[in-house]
């Protein structure tokens, strides 16, 4: 299954609207489908200029770019630790994702009502912050009493665990999120499985009105203070502008939208390029005259792995790649100019991927 970001938040936060626009960004970023998996998960574009310059250059017979998966999960309400609600649902649906899109209400409209009667996103934050760290408690305690009785045999690696545990159990008892602990790069192998909710990387998204979209208001700044600990992106989009900008049909008609609210880019493209980063993905290119393709993998990939991105025997029969730098092709207009130059390295197996490689594989099965 594809790496996915879930979006989470309170009812009547814009968190459907987000939603939307983000399945009409095909509006946004020419003309790459949008196509629904089921009811609740889109699988979107990621906007990406390159793929768009090599393309003018290679004048390929198709164009395609890669995509992110979003689901829309359920809105949560006080209780859903304890099954409040579709607490359940929510929290399954959650555990599933490799990321979260965190929506926040950060506008005032009194059409609007609020589920707790007021606008106020850091304690809507700290509602789903809670359910969510409660779910993790209950998940630490149940492993720490396990895990206690092998370490006490003097299994090394239960030790190690327990130890990690407990650094989890004081945070969460804290009203931290799990992301707050520091655990270096072995730490993180001894505690992959617990899968815990608060783990995982998040992206606050401040929903503001069209008078705040470029600037933000006093919401958003006192989110910016609340998550400082965290080492989580703040983005401010305003979900409702960006739904009409999505029913504009031509680009022009969507620049000029975005100009006379003092944007330079839409936010739901911002925000689809932040869902990306988040999930640690970047994007190789393979480029010809028949095809111009944006290939998806995670940061810190080697050659022939990458190369598997594309085919299995690729990675299994590898023997090289051919790597073009994309300022190196986009300056000297061509795969010929560039080997010409002297601007193709030729890589072996250890080499690690660099975002915006024009990668060539040569390989033998």
């Amino acid at each position: 299954m594809a790496l996915q970001c879930g979006i989470v938040g309170l009812p009547n936060v814009g968190k459907s609207t987000l939603f939307n626009s983000l399945s009409n960004a095909k509006a946004q970023s020419a003309n790459f489908p949008f196509c629904t998996i089921e009811p609740n998960v889109g699988v979107i574009t990621v906007p990406d200029d390159r793929i768009v310059q090599l393309a003018r250059i290679d004048n390929p017979k198709k164009i395609i770019p890669t995509t992110i998966e979003i689901v829309d999960i359920a809105g949560l309400v006080k209780g859903a630790s304890r099954g409040e609600g579709l607490g359940n649902k929510f929290l399954a649906n959650i555990r599933e994702t490799d990321a979260i899109i965190h929506v926040l209400r950060c506008f005032d409209n009194d059409n609007i009502t609020h589920v707790d009667g007021s606008v106020n996103p850091v304690r809507d934050k700290e509602i789903i912050d809670t359910e969510l760290q409660l779910k993790d408690l209950e998940t630490v305690e149940s492993r720490i009493s396990k895990t206690q009785k092998q370490a006490a045999t003097g299994d090394k690696t239960a030790k190690r665990l327990f130890e990690i545990l407990s650094r989890y159990k004081a945070a969460l008892e804290q009203g931290k999120s799990a992301r707050t602990v520091e655990l270096d790069k072995e730490d993180r192998k001894v505690a992959y499985d617990l899968h815990l909710l608060t783990d995982k990387p998040v992206l606050y998204v401040c929903n503001v009105d069209e008078q705040s979209a470029a600037t933000g208001n006093a919401y958003v700044e006192a989110v910016r203070a609340a998550i400082h600990e965290e080492h989580a992106e703040l983005l401010v989009v305003a979900a409702a502008t960006e739904a009409d900008i999505a029913e504009l049909e031509t680009y022009e008609e969507r620049q000029m939208f975005l100009e006379e609210v003092g944007l330079k880019e839409s936010g739901v493209n911002r925000l689809i390029r932040s869902a990306y980063a988040l999930l640690n993905l970047e994007t190789y290119f393979t480029t010809g005259p028949d095809e111009t393709r944006a290939w998806t993998y995670t940061r810190g990939t080697k050659a022939p792995q990458a190369a598997g991105i594309i085919h299995t025997d690729f990675e299994r029969g590898f023997i090289r790649a051919e790597v073009i730098r994309y300022d190196d092709y986009v300056t000297l207009g061509s795969e010929k100019a560039c080997r010409e130059a002297g601007k193709i390295a030729i890589e072996g197996k250890e080499y690690v991927v660099q975002d915006g490689d024009i990668m060539h594989f040569l390989f033998n099965v």
